[in-house]
């Protein structure tokens, strides 16, 4: 893994997901802004796992689990898109919430994506 583009998956998930929160406890339904958000994060997720297949073939393998790093990976991909779903079936102040607890849960896995990568297997 690259360490500044994971500071930076970092940092938008943790502005997403906070805006997010907010904006439903404020009582705001899904908009532009809570959905775009989730969709920069899934951007930047696809971008990991491209990242993900080419460094390890130019001589930076993950040093941890690779399998671990995978699940997590994908598990990560998965959350905007199913967070997203959630919101536009039911529109309400909650699934603004859920938006935003998946976004700090995505980067929470993506600092645990980095760890795995760096740290070697126990």
């Amino acid at each position: 893994m690259i360490l500044w583009f994971t500071y930076v998956q970092v940092v938008v998930c943790v502005v997403v997901g906070l805006v997010a929160v907010v904006a439903g406890l404020a009582g705001r339904r899904p908009g532009d802004v809570t959905v775009g958000g989730m969709a920069l994060i899934l951007l930047l997720l696809l971008a990991q796992v491209v990242v993900a297949v080419i460094q390890p073939l130019t001589g930076n393998p993950p040093v941890g689990s690779a399998l671990e790093f995978w699940v997590y990976l994908v598990s990560a991909v998965l959350l905007p898109p199913a967070a997203v779903f959630w919101a536009l079936i039911e529109r309400s102040r909650w699934s603004t919430v859920i938006m935003g607890i998946a976004a700090l849960a995505v980067a929470v896995m993506v600092w645990r994506m980095q760890v795995i990568w760096m740290t070697p297997a126990a």
